[in-house]
């Protein structure tokens, strides 16, 4: 049996809808926290179980039978992430979980200035210590993201950010079929596997694709952090939203998201879509 998690979220959602291509819906259940939200999976013969992390008893149920289990994590910036999927890992060895897949990121590390990039380094501690095999699903940056990133240049023409650096942005649609794949292929990927586009791009050039795909120049400016800390907050940016992806910015600049690997473009069989296509797309 195959349990994903978060299945009514977008990525984990994609995931399954891709797994239902590849195994019999009798062969998949989602674990969600609110079930009725659900129902679509309910219909094409999929088991819909309830199972929220913090919620603890809610999890062996949510969890029994598994032979691979996929857990999301958590994107509450707010919560104690780490906390939460340690909660949701030693439900799954308790549950006899054969095998545990964990959607990561590329930028998993402990000095990390963004602070998920941590939380997903302990994370893969939890698991390696889990005594269950496991996959640590490294998703490069989601590619959609940009278009919160990069600020309104649509309406301003500027790309104006506190830090630059190399981003992987990784389309999130890539990375979900990539997990399908490698669920339907059981033991092929075993621990950190790295997820990206074949690219980097640092907001400076993503100006330059911008200025091209619109036909106008987009202006790169680089910004004072304090400068664009003021902005946001006169922009009405909860403070605690404002700090959390200034982390965000510190980290590209210090070259956390600019590794790439050809996996993600193997795995697909074609080549993954790139930050241009997300400039191109209409935000979301």
């Amino acid at each position: 049996m195959i349990i994903v998690t978060g299945a009514t979220g977008a990525l984990n959602g994609a995931t399954v809808d891709h797994l239902l291509e590849r195994v019999p819906s009798g062969d998949i259940a989602v674990a969600v926290r609110d079930p009725a939200k659900a129902e679509r999976f309910a219909r094409r013969g999929i088991e819909v179980r309830y199972g929220d992390y913090a919620v603890p008893d809610s999890l062996p149920a949510a969890f029994a039978d598994a032979d691979q289990l996929l857990l999301v994590s958590s994107n509450d910036p707010t919560a104690d992430a780490t906390g939460l999927h340690r909660t949701a890992i030693d439900a799954a060895v308790a549950a006899g979980a054969k095998r545990i897949l964990y959607t990561s990121h590329q930028a998993a590390a402990p000095d990390n200035p963004f602070a998920p990039g941590r939380d997903h380094s302990a994370t893969e501690g939890l698991l390696a210590a889990s005594g269950i095999p496991w996959t640590s699903l490294r998703n490069g940056f989601y590619a959609h993201s940009i278009h919160w990133l990069a600020g309104p240049w649509r309406e301003t023409g500027v790309i104006a950010v506190p830090g630059d650096g190399p981003v992987s942005w990784t389309a999130r649609e890539d990375a979900a079929e990539a997990a399908a794949l490698i669920l339907a292929s059981p033991g092929a990927h075993d621990g950190p596997t790295t997820l990206t586009a074949p690219a980097a791009p640092t907001f400076a050039e993503l100006a330059e694709t911008a200025s091209e795909l619109s036909g106008r120049t987009i202006r790169y400016q680089p910004m004072d952090e304090s400068d664009w800390v003021a902005a946001q907050t006169a922009a009405g940016q909860p403070e605690h939203m404002t700090h959390f992806l200034l982390g965000f910015y510190r980290a590209a600049q210090a070259g956390f998201f600019a590794g790439v690997d050809p996996l993600l473009g193997e795995l697909l069989g074609r080549r993954p879509r790139t930050a241009r296509d997300a400039l191109r797309a209409t935000p979301r």
